[in-house]
């Protein structure tokens, strides 16, 4: 009698313990077979080369190169000349600041970046473009400068320093 008590109720229980998650447990069970892993294979690994540096000889291009003056030519200037006191200050720096007449002489007063005073005439010469002083008035002076360019070549260039007001 037990045995048929016992009975009913396993069934009862067993109808209540329906699986509630059974797709769920499907899911997990399907979802990996489908899926295999791939590895790449890896690269294969070449012997080292080294390398020979052989550009000792060829000018660096970050470096600005010397130019070499060009022996002779028509507007080379005298490279063996001393050089006078306005050669060392850029053109750009040096003023005008008012002329003086001496002796049928007309002389032009320039004045440096160090606010040193100089007396200046035709034939002088002035900046870092071996200027000569070609020509002095009331309000300016005019200079030959002469420029060598990349190429070497040397080339003239007229200029002028005008009056300070």
């Amino acid at each position: 009698m037990r045995l048929a008590l016992v009975a009913p109720l396993v069934l009862m229980l067993a109808g209540c313990v329906s699986s509630q998650f059974e797709d769920l447990e499907k899911f997990v069970k399907d979802a990996g077979q489908d899926m295999r892993g791939k590895v790449e294979p890896l690269p294969e690994v070449k012997p080292y080369e080294p390398f020979v540096y052989n550009a000792f000889d060829i000018p660096d291009p970050f470096k600005p190169r010397k130019l070499q003056p060009i022996k002779g030519g028509a507007n080379q200037p005298d490279l063996n000349r001393p050089k006078e006191t306005l050669e060392a200050y850029p053109l750009e720096g040096l003023k005008m600041v008012g002329t003086l007449q001496q002796q049928n002489i007309t002389y032009a007063l320039i004045k440096t970046p160090d606010n040193t005073l100089y007396r200046v005439k035709l034939g002088n010469h002035m900046g870092q473009n071996f200027g000569v002083i070609t020509h002095i008035t009331d309000s300016e002076i005019s200079l030959k400068e002469i420029i060598q360019d990349s190429a070497g070549d040397w080339t003239e260039k007229m200029s002028t320093l005008p009056l300070l007001e």
